[in-house]
């Protein structure tokens, strides 16, 4: 059985973990914690450059509300 210590931050290592894996904390009872390691999703595949640009040219740069109707929602009267 290993034996672990928390520091000042409340931190303990775990020995079979690599850095960013995830865990669900369970308390079991009076001092007793399960942790879970959950499973990480696979990374999503990055935008192609094309992808991109039709993403950008399909996106509504334009307000859809006037200054006026803008103004007069977020100012006092």
């Amino acid at each position: 059985m290993k034996v672990a210590r928390a520091d000042a931050k409340r931190r303990v290592v775990i020995p079979d973990a690599d850095p960013g894996d995830v865990f669900d904390i369970q308390r079991e009872g009076e001092g007793r914690y399960i942790l879970v390691r959950l499973q990480r999703p696979p990374p999503r595949p990055r935008m192609t450059r094309q992808e991109c640009r039709d993403a950008m040219a399909r996106w509504p740069l334009t307000p859809i509300m006037s200054w006026e109707e803008l103004r007069s929602l977020t100012r006092e009267p």
